[in-house]
């Protein structure tokens, strides 16, 4: 099977999938486009999850299983609305402090000079 550009892939975000992204967008695929996925990693990244997960969905398309929509909240996993952000606010936040002063008004530095 000749080497798949990345611009015509099945997915066109692939490589930017997480792994649970992925199994569940592979779902929908046909035998043909799962084995153009596959060739794409062996010839690139060829990470081994990734590489399971797409033979085993190859498997149980060859057994007879058939492409179903996959899971609709997976289409965009990158981009859910679930826990994002930082929690850290001004409310959260620590109080700022500075170095430890070297004389004040209060508290004045020793010369050196003094020392004997």
């Amino acid at each position: 099977m000749a080497d798949p550009g990345r611009n015509t892939l099945p997915l066109p975000d692939y490589d930017h999938l997480p792994l649970g992204g992925l199994e569940s967008r592979v779902r929908s695929l046909t035998v043909e486009e799962v084995e153009e996925l596959l060739a794409y990693e062996r010839t690139h990244a060829d990470r081994l999850p990734i590489t399971e997960v797409l033979t085993a969905r190859l498997e149980q398309l060859r057994a007879g299983a058939e492409p179903t929509s996959g899971d609709p909240g997976a289409l965009r996993p990158e981009q859910s609305v679930g826990h994002g952000g930082s929690p850290v606010s001004p409310a959260t936040s620590p109080q700022p402090f500075g170095p430890p002063p070297h004389g004040t008004p209060d508290q004045r530095g020793k010369p050196k000079g003094d020392q004997r």
